[in-house]
């Protein structure tokens, strides 16, 4: 199987490489537009803030690559964040696979809670092949401290500061706000389902 990570101006593609190896699977990392759409499958990784990578994505002609593929796509935190319509994250508009809007956690300043959110947290209400074998409440990682409205295309929850698309389905176009590459199994297990997609 063929599968490539895109290659932009975001981190955490070594992660994502490491996860992949544990499953005995080998990725290339391009930004190479042909390697991109010939692959099996796409992975769509980031950490980094929104309008810095979609002007990047937009300088190197990412941005049409990516909404034009049609085999099934991965997009991991910041790289699900963009395929979202927009981003409050410097005002940007992002690429629009999703209609939902991603917006800044802003808890009230009597409870402690912090923004980011760094650590496990449970996702529930999931609806996809992409969970396939994984309990309702599966602890997964997260760091991030936008998030993705609840909308029509969200396949799991999770709940910081209030309820927030964990997940996100449309057409071969898939997104997990939480790190599949640092959730220990269930990270496994989700990544292993995408490449059986």
């Amino acid at each position: 199987m063929d599968l490539v990570i895109i290659k932009y101006n975001a981190g955490n593609i070594q992660s994502v490489l490491y996860a992949l190896e544990r499953i005995g699977v080998n990725a290339l990392v391009t930004d190479d537009y042909e390697k991109i759409q010939n692959a099996d499958k796409v992975i769509f990784p980031g950490v980094g803030e929104a309008s810095s990578a979609m002007r990047y994505l937009k300088e190197h002609k990412l941005d049409t690559v990516i909404k034009n593929l049609q085999q099934p796509v991965l997009g991991i935190c910041l790289g699900m964040q963009l395929m979202c319509a927009y981003s409050e994250e410097n005002d940007t508009t992002c690429l629009g696979i999703f209609d939902e809007h991603v917006k800044l956690f802003s808890p009230p300043t009597d409870r402690g809670i912090k923004v980011p959110q760094i650590g496990w947290n449970n996702i529930f209400n999931l609806k996809s092949p992409l969970f396939k074998g994984l309990p309702e409440n599966s602890y997964c990682y997260f760091v991030h401290g936008y998030y993705a409205a609840l909308g029509e295309h969200t396949i799991a929850t999770a709940d910081y500061v209030q309820p927030y698309s964990a997940a996100l389905h449309r057409d071969n176009f898939y997104g997990a706000q939480f790190h599949p590459e640092k959730s220990a199994k269930v990270g496994e297990q989700l990544l292993k389902n995408f490449l059986s997609l």
